[in-house]
């Protein structure tokens, strides 16, 4: 009977495969038909393939924002390069992963190479790290502004062609549109989103929006000249130009300037970040040269003061690298981080946090309160005066924890100096050889012996060592006069084991160093605003050339000029902004208020004639002197930025180059200098009592 099953089961396996064969065949048959051929050939034309490097992006960019630091940098490439793309998400996407993946390609590779090659050494592998970091930061940066950079240069072409099209159309819309047909240009999708702009229903309330996501200030005023002159039409100026076309070529001369300006900051600051984080990779180098050719200085770098220097210069290589980053600002897409709802102002809801934040911040109306408010507005920061001060609490709680793990790590590589370092009597005059190294070595380890044992004896008494030490199988048979040289070498070595504690005046430094860390916010916003401070002149010569493109379109007054300025200000938002709120309630009261709150001529100047030109003389008249001198402010403003990028060239060589000036200063010279002559005088003082 299964036998018989068996049979009936192979035959309708064969019966199966039969008809198997037979439907592939009528299939493949049909298959080569003219019509099929012709459907396939279809689908194969728009079948990407599973290798193509754009489905690619887009999944790799989902795999990034899984990952919390993948997530971080993705995050913040994201939030500069989807104004430049002016919401087109595939494009922005893609970006932000070829970024990242460009540099991933570069910094995993170099990671797991230094941590192989350094895992025995934690500090060398942590300076190295750090240095990565550093390099992955600027590396981000550079791509990002590469394509900020690409789009302004693009803007001079687009302007150019603008000009062409509005001379055969006569109609700015018309002129935009035709220019923004060529796709191949991240120029084109802002044109697009211009034209929408002013052919939508209500053109003024668009542009405001676009004036929130513009990924630079002269894509805004293009788009408002544009608007103006489709809403009140274009006009001939006095020799007969079109006054459209002149304030274009206003745009673009501004566009050249700021190009100038930025390659010009490039070239300055190309290599300066990196050369600040690049002593970190030769702390362990100078070490080991300086103590390969120099014996003498092995109980400084190994001990607890090469350690000391070495903290040091990794914390000013930090300091100096995040300064010559803040010092290349130049003008770039850079947007602030989402400031509505930060960790800062979580915390801040919690009541036991509230509470202590509050006992630090100065009450309201006190001298520190308004020095505070008003360091936040002159430095254009977006911090709150409680989140400043859950800053500076976290900085201050930071430096002192950290400041006492460098402390209590100190000491503990100082006791370990002393029971790994060999023993011997090297001095300036030469090294050990390979034998007296290893004969070091062995007395060492009978040194520890004892020093294991009384290590937290804190009664014992060099009498008693001396004992121990003439009776061990370690040094029981030597003389009475080396046993006094090996038991004054062991009991000086326990001291300094037994002295190895945190004790009160390092506290007094972990103190001192918390409070610097609870001071480190303010500088910073203190340099912030030093910094603003070097564009002010910058920033009122723009002022100039928007009033001028503005002055000559009819229907423009004082209060229109006015949300012009705060719109396209930086340094001066404040107090414009502030006018303009108040410009309703009067006029004259309210410009008279904004010459109170700056004190920089030039825009003094400017709030001056605009109060002439509430209501004694035309606009046009009253800045009659931007137009006739025109030329000597493009000139004075090219130097301007002359002397502008000339101080931050000097402050960032400065900043810069103190890291590595401190290497070999600091970590080289100076302990070569004093430790040979501690050696040396010991060796005349040796030489003298032997004679």
């Amino acid at each position: 009977m299964t036998q018989d099953v068996l049979l009936y089961f192979i035959a309708g396996l064969g019966g199966v495969f039969v008809i198997l064969v037979l439907a592939y065949y009528l299939i493949s048959k049909k298959m080569q038909t003219k019509e099929t051929k012709y459907v396939r050939s279809l689908v194969e034309g728009t079948r990407n393939s599973t290798l193509s490097m754009e489905v690619f992006y887009q999944k790799f960019y989902i795999t990034c924002t899984k990952y919390p630091v993948l997530r971080r940098y993705a995050l913040k490439l994201r939030r500069r390069l989807e104004i430049i793309n002016l919401e087109d998400e595939y494009l922005t996407r893609k970006q932000v992963a070829k970024i990242l993946f460009k540099a991933l390609l570069i910094v995993i590779p170099l990671t797991f190479f230094t941590i192989y090659m350094t895992h025995e050494n934690y500090l060398v592998m942590s300076s190295i790290l750090l240095f990565e970091y550093f390099f992955l930061e600027t590396l981000l940066e550079g791509m990002v502004d590469g394509i900020d950079n690409k789009l302004l240069k693009e803007q001079l072409d687009f302007f150019a062609e603008i000009r062409h099209a509005y001379h055969e159309f006569n109609m700015v819309e018309e002129a935009i549109y035709d220019v923004a047909q060529d796709d191949e240009k991240e120029v084109s999708r802002q044109a697009e989103k211009i034209y929408e702009v002013l052919i939508s229903d209500d053109p003024e309330t668009e542009l405001e929006k676009y004036y929130d996501i513009a990924p630079n200030s002269f894509l805004k005023e293009f788009a408002g000249v544009s608007y103006l002159t489709k809403e009140f039409g274009d006009r001939k100026d006095k020799d007969g130009a079109s006054l459209y076309l002149k304030n274009l070529n206003n745009i673009t001369q501004e566009m050249q300037i700021e190009i100038l300006k930025r390659d010009k900051l490039d070239y300055v600051f190309q290599s300066l970040s990196m050369i600040a984080a690049l002593p970190i990779l030769f702390l362990d180098t100078v070490k080991n040269w300086a103590i390969g050719q120099f014996s003498f200085t092995r109980q400084f770098y190994n001990g607890t003061g090469g350690f000391m220097m070495q903290i040091a210069l990794i914390g000013l290589t930090f300091l100096s690298f995040a300064l010559t980053r803040k010092l290349k600002d130049n003008g770039s897409v850079n947007v602030a981080k989402n400031m509505e709802n930060p960790w800062q102002a979580k915390l801040y809801k919690k009541k036991l946090p509230k509470k202590i934040v509050d006992y630090f911040i100065p009450k309201k109306g006190t001298k520190e309160y308004r020095k505070n408010i008003q360091l936040l507005k002159d430095s254009a920061s977006k911090l709150k005066m409680e989140w400043l001060y859950i800053n500076r609490i976290t900085y201050a709680i930071v430096a002192f924890i950290v400041s006492f793990v460098i402390l209590f790590s100190a000491h503990k590589m100082a006791i370990n100096f002393q029971f790994t370092e060999p023993t011997s009597d090297y001095n300036l005059l030469g090294t050990m050889s390979e034998s007296q190294e290893k004969k070091a070595i062995e007395t060492t380890e009978k040194d520890n012996v004892f020093l294991r044992k009384y290590q937290y004896d804190y009664n014992v008494t060099k009498e008693k060592l001396a004992k121990e030490v003439a009776e061990s199988d370690e040094y029981g048979g030597s003389g009475e006069e080396e046993l006094n040289t090996i038991t004054d070498r062991i009991w000086e070595k326990l001291q300094i084991v037994q002295s190895e504690y945190i004790r009160w005046f390092e506290v007094l430094i972990a103190l001192i160093i918390m409070i610097i860390g609870y001071q480190v916010p303010i500088w910073l916003l203190m340099f912030q605003k030093v910094m603003r401070q070097m564009d002010m002149e910058n920033e009122v010569m723009q002022f100039q050339t928007i009033i001028l493109m503005l002055m000559k379109i009819e229907r423009v007054n004082v209060e229109m000029i006015l949300e012009w300025l705060e719109r396209y200000s930086n340094i001066f938002r404040e107090p414009i902004s502030k006018c303009v709120n108040n410009y309703e309630s009067g006029p004259w009261e309210a410009l008279e208020e904004l010459k109170n709150d700056i004190s920089f001529k030039q825009l003094i100047r400017i709030v001056e004639s605009l109060q002439a030109a509430v209501e004694q003389i035309p606009i046009r008249e009253a800045f009659d002197e931007l137009d006739t001198e025109r030329a000597y402010h493009q000139e004075k403003r090219k130097e301007s930025n002359e002397r502008t990028i000339s101080k931050k060239s000097m402050i960032g060589k400065v900043i810069g180059f103190a890291p590595m000036v401190s290497l070999f200063v600091g970590y080289l010279i100076v302990p070569l200098c004093v430790i040979g002559m501690t050696s040396m005088t010991s060796a005349f003082d040796s030489m003298s009592s032997m004679m």
